[in-house]
């Protein structure tokens, strides 16, 4: 299982974003499954919602997209909001990133699983916490 962040996600639907490393990691989810924070869902919809709007997709790409969601084994963990206001809030000052960007660390730090994500400063700080990255 891996922590999957919202634009690796998206890659593998928005087709300008499209690469070899994208499908291979959406494969590897549907072999070993993915865990994301709870805001995640709200996320992605935010940037299907801006990728419909600035051409990049149409309605019916984003409703493929949502459908394959809804069949990959993603879990949606339980436990972000409860880590949000101490834990979350503490790796995002220590680390710089926004509160949705330390979701993702927490999550992974507190599960002890490889995180996938293109965020450079995500990945500088997962590095620091001695999570693998992908």
């Amino acid at each position: 299982m891996i922590v999957l962040d919202c634009s690796t996600a998206l890659s593998w639907f928005i087709p300008d974003e499209d690469s070899t490393a994208a499908r291979e990691l959406r494969e590897r989810v549907v072999r070993e499954g993915a865990v994301v924070p709870s805001l995640w869902p709200i996320e992605v919809g935010n940037v299907l919602v801006f990728a419909m709007r600035r051409r990049r997709i149409d309605a019916a790409q984003r409703l493929a997209a949502l459908e394959a969601f809804g069949e990959l084994p993603i879990e949606i963990d339980t436990e972000t909001l409860t880590k949000v206001w101490r834990e979350t809030l503490n790796l995002a000052d220590e680390f710089r990133l926004t509160l949705y960007d330390a979701c993702y660390l927490e999550l992974a730090h507190r599960r002890e699983l490889p995180l996938a994500t293109h965020d450079q400063e995500l990945r500088a700080a997962g590095k620091k916490l001695g999570i693998e990255l992908l």
